[in-house]
Parts: C-alpha cells; sequence; structure tokens
C-alpha cells in the first residue's frame, strides 16, 4: 500500500476557506450550470421554431437524461468523495484505484443505458406522460438523444473527479466547450435546415460529443494520482464503496426522473378536466421543472464545490476547517436561492417569455406554476447543501434518505393527496410542501450531526493531553 511520506501541506488544509471555495465552488456551478442550459437551450429555440408542443416533446424525453446524469453522478461524485477522503488520510493507492475503478463503471453502465433506452423507447415514453399529440416529436428527439447518452455520462462522471483532483477551472471548460457548441448549432438546425426537435437533438450531442473529448484528455494529467492497469480492473469493495458514497447524487438525480414521470401523468389526467387542458399544464410545468434546474445546478455546485474540501479536512481531522466550510455553503446557498424566489413571485413572466410567443391560458398556467410550485424554493438551498455534506463527512445512508425525503417520501403523497381536492392545481402544491417539510428533517440531521462533530473533536483533544 502506498502512503503518503512527506509532510507538503495540501491546499485543501492551508488555504483560506472563502478563497478555497471560490477556487472549486465557482467552476462547479458554472459546469453544473451548462449542463442544465443543455435543454433550456433546446427548449428556448424549440419553443420559438416548433411551438410549445416540441417544447411538451422534450420534456417527456427529459427525465432518461436525468437518469443518465442519475448515475453518471453516482459513480463519479462517489469516485469523487472516496478519491478526496484517501488523499486526506494519505492512501495514494486506494485513491489511484478509486478514480479508475470509477471511470471503468461509468464508461459500462452509459452504453447499457443507451441500448435499453433505445429499444424500449416507446413504452418509455408512455411511462413518461406522453400524448398522442406529443409522441412524434418526442420519438424524434428522444432516439438522438439517447444515441448520445454515454457522451453525456462519462464527462459529467470524470468532471467530479476533475473536480476532486484540484482541476475545477477544467472540468468547467469541459461543459462550457459543449454548451457553446450546442448553443451555436442548435438554431443552424432548427431555423436554417428545418429539422425541429431533431436538430436540436443532434446540436446536443454534439456538445456532448466535444465535451467527452476534452474530459478524456485530462486523465494522463491527474495530479493526485497517476493511473496504471490495475487501477482500471474492478474491486467489488471499491466499487461497493464508491457507489455507497455517491448514492445521494443518485436518489437526487433520480428522484427527479419519478416526480416528473409522475407529475406529467397527473398534469396529462387532470389538465384534460380543466380549462387547460392536457398539453398546456404539461408543457408549462416542465418548463417550471427545468427552470427550478437551474436554482438546483446553482446550489448543487455550491455543495459539490466543497465536497473534497469537507472530505479532505474531515479525513484529516481539521474539523474546524470542515464547519467553516459548511457555513460559507449553507450561507451562499441561501442567498442564491432568495434571489430566484424574488424572481419568480414578481417576474414570473420574464421567464416564461423566453420559451416562446404564447398568450392566453398558457400563460396563466404558466405564472402560477412559478408562484406555486417554486413557493418554498429558499429552503432548497439548506437541504441540498446538507445532503452533500453528509455525502462528504462519509455517511451516505443519512444523505440518501435527506434526498430521498424530498423527492419521494413528501412529494409522491402530497403528489396523489392534493390534487383529488385541488384538481390541476393541486399538483403544483406538491413542490411547497415537500420543500417544508425536507426543510425541517434537514434541520434535524444539521443539530444531531454538530453534536456527534463535537464530540469527536472533544475526544480527540483529551487523547493528545
Amino acid at each position: 500500500m502506498e502512503k503518503a511520506t512527506s509532510e507538503k501541506a495540501s491546499p485543501f488544509s492551508t488555504e483560506p476557506i472563502g478563497k478555497l471555495i471560490a477556487k472549486f465552488a465557482i467552476p462547479c456551478v458554472i459546469s453544473l450550470l451548462v449542463n442544465s442550459l443543455y435543454n433550456i437551450v433546446d427548449q428556448i429555440f424549440i419553443g420559438w421554431g416548433v411551438g410549445y408542443i416540441g417544447n411538451g416533446a422534450t420534456n417527456v424525453v427529459f427525465p432518461i437524461t436525468i437518469i443518465a446524469l442519475a448515475l453518471s453522478l453516482m459513480i463519479g461524485d462517489g469516485g469523487a468523495a472516496y478519491l478526496s477522503l484517501k488523499l486526506g488520510e494519505g492512501d495514494t493507492e486506494k485513491a489511484r484505484r478509486g478514480g479508475g475503478n470509477a471511470i471503468v463503471m461509468v464508461t459500462g453502465v452509459s452504453i447499457v443505458l443507451a441500448a435499453v433506452f433505445l429499444i424500449f423507447i416507446d413504452p418509455i415514453l408512455t411511462l413518461f406522460g406522453a400524448t398522442d399529440a406529443l409522441r412524434p416529436y418526442a420519438l424524434e428527439y428522444g432516439t438522438v438523444i439517447g444515441i448520445g447518452l454515454p457522451f453525456m455520462m462519462i464527462p459529467a462522471a470524470l468532471n467530479s473527479m476533475i473536480r476532486a483532483d484540484g482541476g475545477p477551472k477544467y472540468a468547467m471548460l469541459s461543459m462550457a466547450l459543449g454548451a457553446v457548441i450546442n448553443t451555436i448549432f442548435d438554431p443552424v438546425f432548427i431555423f436554417v435546415f428545418h429539422m425541429g426537435v431533431r436538430g436540436a437533438a443532434i446540436a446536443t450531442v454534439m456538445g456532448q460529443v466535444a465535451s467527452f473529448i476534452f474530459s478524456v484528455a485530462y486523465l494522463p494529467r491527474f495530479k493526485t494520482v497517476r493511473f496504471n492497469a490495475a487501477a482500471f480492473r474492478l474491486n467489488g469493495r471499491t466499487c461497493g464503496n464508491i457507489l455507497s458514497f455517491g448514492i445521494s447524487s443518485f436518489i437526487t438525480q433520480f428522484a427527479i426522473t419519478i416526480v416528473m414521470a409522475l407529475t406529467n401523468n397527473l398534469l396529462a389526467s387532470y389538465g384534460a378536466n380543466s380549462v387547460y387542458g392536457s398539453e398546456i399544464p404539461l408543457t408549462a410545468t416542465g418548463i417550471v421543472m427545468k427552470v427550478d434546474q437551474i436554482l438546483i445546478s446553482i446550489l448543487v455546485g455550491i455543495a459539490v464545490g466543497i465536497q473534497p474540501i469537507i472530505g479532505y479536512n474531515y479525513g484529516a481531522r481539521n474539523f474546524m476547517r470542515v464547519k467553516k466550510s459548511l457555513d460559507i455553503a449553507l450561507a451562499a446557498s441561501e442567498i442564491i436561492a432568495v434571489i430566484a424566489f424574488l424572481i419568480f413571485q414578481f417576474a414570473p413572466m420574464s421567464v416564461v417569455s423566453l420559451f416562446g410567443s404564447e398568450e392566453g391560458l398558457y400563460n396563466e398556467f404558466a405564472v402560477l406554476a412559478f408562484r406555486i410550485f417554486l413557493l418554498f424554493c429558499p429552503l432548497t438551498g439548506f437541504q441540498t447543501v446538507i445532503a452533500v455534506y453528509l455525502q462528504a463527512i462519509g455517511k451516505p445512508i443519512k444523505s440518501a434518505i435527506l434526498s430521498l425525503s424530498r423527492q419521494i417520501i413528501f412529494f409522491v403523497p402530497a403528489a396523489l393527496i392534493l390534487p383529488m381536492f385541488l384538481g390541476v392545481t393541486g399538483v403544483l402544491w406538491t413542490g411547497p410542501v415537500a420543500d417544508g417539510l425536507a426543510f425541517i428533517l434537514s434541520v434535524a440531521f444539521l443539530v444531531y450531526e454538530r453534536k456527534q462533530l463535537k464530540e469527536i473533536e472533544s475526544h480527540e483533544k483529551v487523547q493528545t493531553v
């Protein structure tokens, strides 16, 4: 086993916390934000070039991209957390093996997922709420997106480990490159070549391929570990640790898929019995969820940005730096969430109008969806940071429970019950109900973990006396 032999201090243990968080969190926020903007950019151009039916089709396909992201982040964030903890403990060999195993796992999983989706695309789209009007567009868009899934998943996982290696700017540039290519070719394929939703999907995959090439090129440049053939031989225990560390990231993302599938079907069902019909609630709420994903990406970016800092210092037993990192991340996430809340509540049409020129009932429901569904979004930042904090200190089960609480435990029962009394708007009220209850649980977890950390700190001080 290779252990660190020098006393050369890591920047994770020496640099000022604020400067260190800015160095890691800002590029991480940009990377995840860019990843979310792939779908947003598609929706904007499709909204103007095809109409809200085209946007409804992309909303039906969106859950499969969330599943892909969930799997890649489980492996990538798990690999990054494992890498950071082992480096903090000075065990370079295990850190190297963790990184290599994560790369092999995400490659295999991405190929299998793409094959399954393309083979069963029609029933999968039905599961995600495709109506007869949306299905032809969803098949066009989804087939191309399915082919590109490996090129989306591999760089998403690699970028988590690149950030843990101390290369947050490189990870950011990788995602930015793909977004720029997507943004350039979206209008070309839609408005010049009149390829509709298929053109938007092709532009998306072109950007993903560029990010894939850029990310893979980093592998020989890893600074903290040097990969060898042995690192890429799968080890059951190592893979298990990676997946357990990353399970919270998986649940956070995968739960969005369950939420979207359930929400889409409920909106179509209850919407059909309202003045809005099926397609308007489904499309408008899909846009609200994707805009919410932008906010979530920023909040997760802040949280994941502190993950290697907290993971390293927790492993090195520098608990004061752990607590300070968490406090700064919580403050930053709440400021961002409150700003988003003000926009959603007082200027929702400024967001709605980006996605095409619609009017009447569509705009009415879209504004309603923003104001109700995202009513408690300021609470989301707190819960997001605490979930990633628990993941970083090696408490994956608690992290998973917290992530699961908002998206499944609280959301699903509310989504099934509230529409029975409130109709289609009852689906919207599930958002604030779930956010409020998850916030209460996250506060309880934080209070308990703070107490535990204080006890560990006191015990270690006694041992050193």
